[in-house]
């Protein structure tokens, strides 16, 4: 029977666990911590790391599937990271609508869409009301009386929260939807196109938003920071600056309105003794260079089938700068392909993102509820198959 899972002596979840447990009574060596860490300082640990990001629908699936609780399936999958989302939300209280909108604190509402059927139906929320969207000058976006507070959070119980997670890899990431970022976020207050627009014709607007989230994500981080102690190794913030086929901003504007803040929320979580990690979609290598040069630790996400992210390329131009996290595809191999055409892509990134250290394995975002069970199942036995590093 193997511990905290309640059907370990069935089949076939019971012979998942026994096999990725066999896997990994030969390779480990280190604590999830340390192996970490040797990856980010471009060492190579006793086997790469192991990250595992899923949707809310998957990961009920898979504790359902194993019979176990979330933290101990974890364990026994040999994943090296704990996210704590950080301090609890004590503010003004959040407004349901009419309309079955729901706010944030922002002031963004949001409604709660369906795809998807049956086994693979999912949810997610969709923006459906942008506060600032109709404002014509910087005068309007100064006076919108909806801009947060750091005052808002208890940040008293996090370095409890983190210690739980001893010899874990512990990772400060935020709610996936007020994740420390800039143009995200002056997406989510302004709509997606008018912000577009607005980097080319309204730049006043665009810095004068940008300067309200930067000055309210440095305040609430470096509470955050404080309160935990010392008990948080990566700061995770998260923006996305790419599409399928390129760059959402091009890197002279990137430069001139996200790259200020960038720096100074890696230069915020340095001084905490923190590595940062920076997650974002899409097609971003023009900008790798600049997020080296303004300290970045590890880039995560590598979406395989972005342009110009094949991990090869990357490995070999950037690896010895950066450690790279991701570049599993969610877009085609994971929903679509077999078994063994997971194994097969899993052996081939730890192939070449081995060697030297600096590479930890993880899908390119969250497996969705499209993703069949036999898939994740191979994908976390192939983890740990083509993981080890060759004994010295």
């Amino acid at each position: 029977m193997t511990p905290g899972c309640r059907h370990a002596n069935l089949e076939p979840e019971a012979a998942t666990l026994e096999r990725i447990a066999a896997l990994r009574a030969g390779a480990e060596s280190m604590s999830a911590r340390d192996r970490v860490m040797a990856a980010v300082a471009q060492q190579e640990p006793d086997r790469v790391p192991v990250d595992l990001w899923v949707a809310r629908e998957v990961r009920q699936r898979l504790t359902e599937y194993f019979g176990c609780d979330y933290d101990s399936l974890l364990d026994m999958l040999g994943v090296d990271f704990r996210v704590v989302q950080g301090p609890r939300y004590a503010g003004p209280e959040i407004e349901a609508h009419p309309d079955g909108t729901v706010g944030d604190v922002w002031g963004v509402r949001r409604q709660t869409v369906s795809y998807g059927e049956g086994a693979s139906r999912g949810t997610y929320l969709e923006v459906a009301h942008s506060p600032l969207a109709t404002m014509t000058t910087v005068r309007e976006i100064e006076q919108y009386d909806g801009w947060p507070s750091p005052d808002w959070w208890d940040c008293s119980h996090i370095a409890d929260e983190c210690r739980r997670h001893a010899g874990k890899c512990v990772v400060y990431a935020g709610d996936r939807l007020d994740r420390t970022a800039q143009l995200k976020t002056a997406m989510y207050l302004r709509g997606v196109e008018q912000i577009m627009l607005d980097l080319v014709l309204n730049p006043a607007i665009v810095e004068c938003i940008v300067a309200h989230i930067t000055s309210y994500f440095l305040d609430l981080n470096r509470r955050v920071f404080q309160a935990a102690a010392d008990a948080f190794d990566i700061f995770m913030m998260g923006d996305d600056f790419g599409m399928q086929t390129g760059l959402l901003v091009s890197p002279q504007k990137w430069e001139r309105f996200f790259e200020p803040g960038f720096r100074q929320y890696i230069d915020l979580a340095h001084a905490h003794g923190l590595k940062v990690m920076h997650h974002t979609c899409g097609a971003v290598e023009p900008l790798i260079p600049r997020f080296i040069d303004a300290g970045l630790d590890i880039l995560q996400s590598l979406q395989p089938r972005a342009a110009g992210m094949d991990l090869a390329v990357l490995k070999k131009r950037y690896g010895s700068h950066l450690c790279l996290q991701g570049s599993i595809d969610i877009q085609q191999t994971m929903p679509y392909g077999r078994p063994e055409d997971v194994r097969h892509e899993v052996r081939e990134r730890m192939r070449v993102g081995k060697p030297g250290g600096g590479f930890i394995i993880c899908t390119a975002h969250n497996l969705q509820a499209d993703v069949p069970t036999e898939n994740i199942v191979a994908l976390l036995e192939a983890y740990h198959e083509f993981a080890p590093y060759e004994t010295r």
